[in-house]
């Protein structure tokens, strides 16, 4: 017997772009299908004997494999399954000739299966699909810490003479991954919490249960976001003033562009920076405000901060509901009910009267006059409401239930001098805040007990940026940062351990306590007068007390 060979092929020359097929998407048709749970524990077995490297199974093994409380009492059943999904393309049947002992055997039925690249897309499809569906997301404060390291790692990397473009790579890569599990968590958290408050057939006390560890999730979340999420901010801020992030994306997309072939590599690095400009852009409008724009961290604080009292409102709900008050939405759903049990359309029509109280309009009062009129020119009672003369009702009565008074109209009342007397106002509050926040402006790191005397409104600043701080004190914590709500101060506190004790004085009174290292930064100053420097963030946390400073707040 001998073989011919073909002619060698050709290379091919360029020609026009064929035209993409149509997809199919056959492989999805055993979901829809009766035994479609079935067909799913099929397709499950042929995953798991896949990943134990095997890759071809016959009919009694799929069925030996199956859930014990699912499995087909006759195997046959396995078999038109198979059947079904090959004709769908999730699977391939070849002939089985491994147990052919006789002649007979040729001519019996004997198949064994393996999946199809269409099966396995199918399955891996699904597989992201509950996935999805089954995550709740979360709000993972951890991933913002990552992030201040990352930021910090890629500020000492530009500083370099040479950075390294590993190290700039790695660090880049994993501030993008942090980034992204933290954003798309976020947005899957906040819908399921949606989902939540949206509940209404839900069990009281498990909801009540929930919604308390719920609410102080959220808290500690903002409270993390609110402390690091102006720091990162800073730290995006200071990379992009100083023009060190375009170096650093291109050495990230010369590392990723190395391994192209050499007539790609040009444009392999250009679609490398494209992506990484479009993956730091994405951080820095995530953390960092622009005009006319908030960031989507500030938007994230402001929708956690209002789910709080939506929570609330539920569970108010669901007292009122278990104290036997009124519902309104029980109220219509039993009005349906009687709508639904009415005999007849007359029925139907008197209970919506009952119900509404939408009655013929002769029940409006009129005036004197009408009533002269229709004294002299009487209505009856059954003309159409078409052919009945109009009766003119002022705008007032529609509008409010009562006439409008006679006379002549009020004046406008100028307020020119009080809106004057309140720009004064806001003026002068806006100017002693400025006041407030330059003369706590430190400087850099001072001691507690050189504050010097303070003047009540200086003081209510100081308190409040304490109070910031103390919030995110830990039990181990000796250092900590913090930033006031509208992002103007922000304060660094630091345990001492000499045992000294600090004195601040205010017209009201002394206020005492452990004495601390303290650093209060003038943001807003910061911005007026230029880009903002931003000093090494605070050491790694260590072991030390700060109840003593609580005390004496």
């Amino acid at each position: 017997m001998t073989f011919q060979t073909s002619h060698p092929v050709q290379p091919s020359q360029p020609s026009e772009p064929a035209a993409t097929p149509p997809a199919d998407y056959t492989p999805f048709a055993h979901l829809t299908v009766p035994n479609a749970h079935l067909y799913r524990q099929v397709m499950r077995t042929f995953l798991v004997a896949k990943e134990r490297f095997a890759v071809h199974l016959r009919p009694e093994e799929v069925h030996a494999a199956l859930d014990a409380g699912s499995r087909p009492a006759d195997a046959e059943a396995v078999v038109k399954a198979l059947d079904s999904l090959v004709a769908w393309g999730n699977l391939r049947a070849d002939p089985d000739h491994a147990r052919v002992t006789a002649v007979e055997d040729f001519y019996r039925r004997r198949f064994i299966y393996q999946l199809t690249r269409a099966g396995e897309a199918t399955e891996a499809a699904l597989g992201t699909y509950d996935e999805v569906l089954g995550r709740r997301g979360e709000l993972q404060a951890v991933a913002l810490y990552d992030i201040v390291t990352q930021l910090r790692a890629l500020l000492v990397i530009a500083a370099q003479d040479e950075p390294d473009p590993a190290k700039a790579h790695v660090a880049l890569s994993v501030l993008t991954a942090r980034f992204t599990d933290l954003a798309d968590n976020a947005r899957a958290f906040m819908g399921s919490l949606q989902r939540t408050i949206d509940l209404h057939d839900v069990e009281v006390e498990a909801f009540l249960a929930y919604k308390d560890r719920l609410i102080q999730y959220l808290e500690r979340f903002i409270q993390d976001l609110i402390t690091l999420g102006g720091r990162i901010a800073l730290l995006i801020g200071e990379l992009e003033d100083q023009g060190r992030v375009g170096p650093l994306l291109r050495l990230a997309a010369a590392r990723e562009a190395a391994d192209a072939a050499p007539e790609d590599a040009e444009h392999a690095e250009a679609v490398a920076y494209e992506r990484w400009t479009g993956r730091w852009s994405g951080l820095a409008q995530w953390f960092v405000s622009g005009e006319g724009r908030e960031s989507q961290a500030r938007l994230l604080r402001g929708r956690a901060l209002g789910s709080i009292p939506q929570l609330l409102a539920v569970v108010r709900q669901l007292n009122e509901r278990r104290a036997g008050r009124s519902d309104r939405s029980a109220d219509f759903r039993t009005l349906a009910r009687w709508f639904a049990q009415a005999p007849d359309d007359a029925a139907r029509h008197r209970l919506w009267r009952v119900a509404f109280g939408l009655y013929p309009s002769r029940h409006l009062t009129v005036d004197g006059d009408t009533l002269a009129e229709r004294t002299a020119a009487p209505e009856p009672a059954a003309t159409p409401w078409a052919e009945s003369r109009p009766l003119r009702i002022s705008p007032q009565l529609r509008r409010t239930g009562s006439y409008e008074r006679r006379g002549k109209p009020r004046r406008v009342a100028d307020r020119g001098e009080a809106k004057r007397r309140l720009a004064e106002i806001a003026a002068r509050q806006a100017g002693e805040v400025k006041e407030a926040r330059e003369q706590l402006a430190t400087g850099g790191p001072v001691r507690l007990s050189r504050l010097g005397e303070l003047d009540p409104l200086a003081f209510q600043l100081f308190l409040r940026l304490l109070g910031d701080a103390l919030a995110t004190w830990r039990p181990e914590t000796t250092t900590t940062a913090a930033t006031s709500g509208d992002g103007s101060m922000e304060i660094r506190l630091t345990a001492l351990d000499d045992g000294s004790t600090a004195e601040v004085r205010t017209p009201d009174g002394v206020f005492s306590g452990p004495d601390h290292l303290i650093d209060i930064i003038d943001l807003a100053a910061q911005a007026r007068s230029g880009p903002p420097v931003v000093a090494p963030g605070p050491a790694p946390v260590e072991s030390g007390p700060v109840s003593g400073l609580k005390e004496g707040l």
